[in-house]
């Protein structure tokens, strides 16, 4: 995984008033234990990929409580889960990234919804939505009100993240509704402590099992014409139980504050940025305590209308803080007050910016203009100029001492990449072949859309690069090229692009980049993982042990024309590539690009290489270098490699002006400079060591022969 939680899971033990300390997520986590779930699923993605990673590392403990976890092939599978708790009174929770995940599990969430659940059901979405977020710049809020499913924001706090999860259940069966609950990239992996309670073994589990189905229940499936009826009670029944139950738990916080002539009305999540500014403008103290009344909306959707209109009765305007576009709330709460009518101005995006992160310094801003406008006497007014003249400062100084405004930093594949020697592949391949329209895809190898490779015109969804080329294929002389991971393959790729391609017998060329893991995520194993601890265990379950390929689904769906190249051959892929885009077959030609993922590799060797040199073993390890004497200045080796340990310095030569190649002691010896150099015929000032470690006999007396050699050609 990309981070191990074998020390924190310990603490999903803590019983009833231990304190726990950790993270947001693994906050989380025990909450859900503490509620009592039958069944956890999920499908990885930042900034809550780590929820299903720790359910995983925590199956003793799971299975100590008979929770069933499953990591899911796709988000529309983990949805579909949740299908379990329409008829049985069994709690459920799954978990993805938002907003794309939200999109493929749309249909399930729609099915899901209509009928309603009779056990609590709880959506943990990852709301990767700012300055930080990885994916398209959407909210969770739209899906919300479209299939009715009652939508959480809890502030980040531990004790509150952890009362809203547990409330989440209890809500949803107090309304027989689905529950989503966002959490943004800080909540996530907010650090904090809240008081435990004990794990509640479920009812229904892996443990207790049920002797019988459920009865056949018409009214409980999401088909015509029942479905008709599911509308009516989504509004007419369901949302007045989650409305009271809102008001009755006390879901939504209020705070109170002595200008009471106006509010501010908050989603949870945003509750921190918007603390710290009040801070600098004086309205708040270190303690969280602010001068201006704060309804802060841990429950986001559905509102309560007579809970807005009393905080909004006798003030002359309140300001609503809420990220994105549209303005959901502002909308809705403009509509409550209207009906109610509540004459109190309602602020919003008339001060604070349509779209984008709101930061504690664009806060500061709209706050400051509210204030002047509606309560002129309180706090620093001049607070929002001064921070903003500060920041400016800053930036002047910082620019100033670089001499150059600071360069852009854009993500990179990782040190050792299997993926970036397919590039430098195709970068070679395309001086013979020409340029070829390339479909990019979701994960690790997006990377390449960046210097030096500069490669992609389309980016459409995860596992959908071949099928968004499906209309270049009938315009264009040369078949484009798709490029996906394995990842994307058994997400999407195999049904919406390959045999989709397929069926229409159309043409072009798909790369399948097969590392073995899902890992622009935290290489999370996938049916195709080398030796899979989710595989084996399914293995001793069933009578079926074979080896799952991505090359034998290929082949089963109809593949003719099938390639399978290790990635750090660049002179052989790319000779495939040129096969591939010169062959006279018509139809679609793929290519899987073979090389495990470096992290995962070197996760794996390490530890072997640590245990070798304490048991004084010998051990030999693999660095490159450049010969500066030798090297031009021409740099077309890192034009071709993009390799963050291949950079340059200055030369020792004074004759030499232009700076040389130089390799770090970052270097993990994957040997790609030299592949490179050898398949563009580049200058030979690349050098290959062996660094050897406990050496034996032969090795020190090979060592003395090379320095007495080489000393005798020096002389």
């Amino acid at each position: 995984m990309e981070r191990s939680f074998a020390k924190e899971i310990e603490s999903l033990r803590l019983g009833d008033g231990d304190t726990f300390y950790g993270e947001g997520i693994l906050a989380v986590t025990k909450a859900l234990l503490q509620s009592g779930v039958s069944y956890v699923g999920g499908y990885q993605g930042a900034p809550v990929s780590h929820l299903i990673d720790v359910m995983v590392q925590a199956a003793p403990q799971m299975a100590e409580l008979g929770v069933h976890v499953e990591p899911c092939t796709n988000e529309a599978s983990a949805a579909a889960m949740l299908g379990a708790s329409i008829m049985y009174p069994v709690r459920g929770a799954v978990t993805w990234k938002s907003i794309v995940g939200t999109n493929v599990a749309a249909d399930a969430l729609s099915n899901l919804s209509s009928p309603g659940v009779t056990g609590g059901t709880l959506i943990v979405i990852g709301e990767d939505y700012g300055e930080g977020a990885s994916v398209i710049q959407e909210r969770t809020h739209a899906y919300a009100m479209k299939s009715a499913i009652w939508l959480l924001d809890p502030r980040p706090h531990l004790e509150t993240i952890v009362h809203c999860t547990e409330k989440a259940f209890e809500l949803s069966e107090a309304s027989n509704t689905p529950v989503m609950m966002e959490l943004r990239i800080r909540t996530c992996h907010l650090q904090g402590s809240f008081t435990a309670r004990d794990n509640i073994a479920p009812d229904v589990s892996m443990q207790q099992l049920l002797d019988d189905p459920a009865p056949h229940n018409y009214e409980q499936l999401a088909h015509p014409p029942v479905t008709f009826g599911h509308e009516k009670r989504k509004y007419e029944q369901r949302m007045p139980a989650a409305r009271a139950f809102i008001l009755r738990e006390r879901l939504n916080e209020l705070f109170e504050g002595r200008h009471r002539e106006i509010g501010i009305i908050v989603q949870g999540g945003i509750y921190n940025a918007l603390l710290r500014a009040l801070l600098e403008l004086k309205l708040a103290d270190a303690n969280g305590d602010c001068d201006i009344p704060l309804l802060v909306l841990n429950v986001v959707y559905p509102l309560v209308p007579e809970q807005i209109a009393e905080f909004a009765k006798g003030k002359s305007a309140v300001l609503v803080v809420e990220e994105g576009q549209p303005e959901y709330l502002e909308h809705e709460i403009g509509s409550i007050l209207r009906r109610s009518d509540i004459q109190t101005k309602l602020a919003g995006k008339d001060v604070l910016p349509m779209v984008g992160e709101y930061r504690s310094e664009i806060l500061i801003d709209g706050l400051s203009r509210f204030v002047k406008q509606h309560l002129p006497a309180a706090g620093n007014l001049h607070a929002g100029e001064a921070y903003a003249a500060e920041v400016a400062a800053l930036k002047k100084q910082a620019g100033q001492l670089l001499g150059a405004p600071v360069p852009p930093r854009p993500p990179t594949f990782c040190t050792g990449c299997p993926e970036r020697p397919f590039f430098a592949a195709l970068k070679l391949a395309e001086k013979d072949i020409g340029k070829v329209h390339y479909s990019a895809d979701i994960g690790c190898h997006s990377f390449a859309t960046f210097a030096p490779f500069n490669f992609g015109n389309s980016i459409l969804g995860y596992g959908m690069s071949l099928a968004s080329n499906a209309s270049v294929a009938s315009f264009q002389k040369r078949p484009p090229l798709a490029v996906m991971g394995d990842g994307g393959f058994w997400h999407n790729g195999l049904l919406s692009g390959v045999t989709s391609r397929l069926l229409n017998g159309g043409n072009g060329v798909l790369v399948i980049m097969k590392n073995g893991y899902t890992s622009a995520t935290g290489t999370q194993e996938l049916l195709s993982s080398p030796d899979s601890r989710l595989k084996l265990a399914a293995a001793e379950k069933s009578a079926t042990h074979g080896e799952h390929t991505i090359e034998d689904a290929l082949k089963g769906v109809g593949v003719k024309w099938l390639r399978t190249v290790h990635t750090y051959r660049v002179d052989k892929m790319r000779r495939t590539l040129q096969d591939a885009f010169s062959s006279k077959f018509k139809g679609l030609k793929v290519i899987v690009a073979e090389g495990e993922c470096q992290l995962e590799r070197q996760r794996r060797v390490r530890p072997v290489r640590t245990r070798a040199l304490q048991a004084g073993a010998r051990v030999v390890r693999t660095r490159f270098g450049i010969d500066e004497s030798t090297c031009t200045g021409d740099h077309s080796c890192m034009r071709l490699s993009g390799c963050p340990t291949l950079t340059v310095k200055s030369s020792a030569d004074p004759l030499k002006t232009d700076p040389v190649a130089h390799v770090t002691n970052g270097c993990v010896g994957c040997g790609l400079c030299g592949e490179v150099a050898h398949a563009a015929t580049l200058c030979p000032s690349f050098w290959r060591a062996e660094i050897i470690s406990n050496p034996n006999w032969w090795d020190r007396f090979k060592a003395r022969c090379n320095r007495w050699l080489t000393a005798g050609a020096i002389a």
